[in-house]
């Protein structure tokens, strides 16, 4: 599978705010940086993401402008922006940054080793 297609079934999987569907597109050691803290390994990761699922309610996560820095049979690395839409406290949420993944691939499957999020000012 592409990279790039890869990365697009993420987006699915990560709107669908089930991490059972999120999990298999993030290697084990991943090293995921949020504006909030640092996230090391698949547990931190899960319970990261569940948090902000809790938090942010019925949320719709885009990744837009996607620009792939560099694609080799071992590594990818893109930058984007990100757009999140929601309600928090049942009022409406939006958020919007920017993002940095690093993709390994390993016998033939690629995982998410990287993600860097940084939230913009409103």
């Amino acid at each position: 599978m592409k990279v790039e297609h890869f990365f697009s079934e993420f987006e699915q999987a990560a709107n669908t705010t089930d991490f059972s569907q999120v999990e298999p597109f993030i290697d084990e050691d991943a090293i995921y940086w949020f504006s909030d803290g640092s996230f090391i390994g698949k547990s931190e990761i899960r319970s990261a993401f569940e948090q902000t699922w809790q938090t942010i309610k019925n949320e719709i996560y885009q990744m837009k402008d996607i620009e792939w820095l560099g694609i080799t049979e071992e590594i990818a690395v893109c930058v984007y922006h990100f757009h999140s839409n929601g309600e928090v406290d049942g009022h409406p949420f939006s958020a919007k940054g920017r993002g940095t993944n690093v993709f390994r691939q390993t016998n033939g499957e690629w995982k998410i080793i990287h993600e860097h999020l940084s939230r913009l000012p409103d």
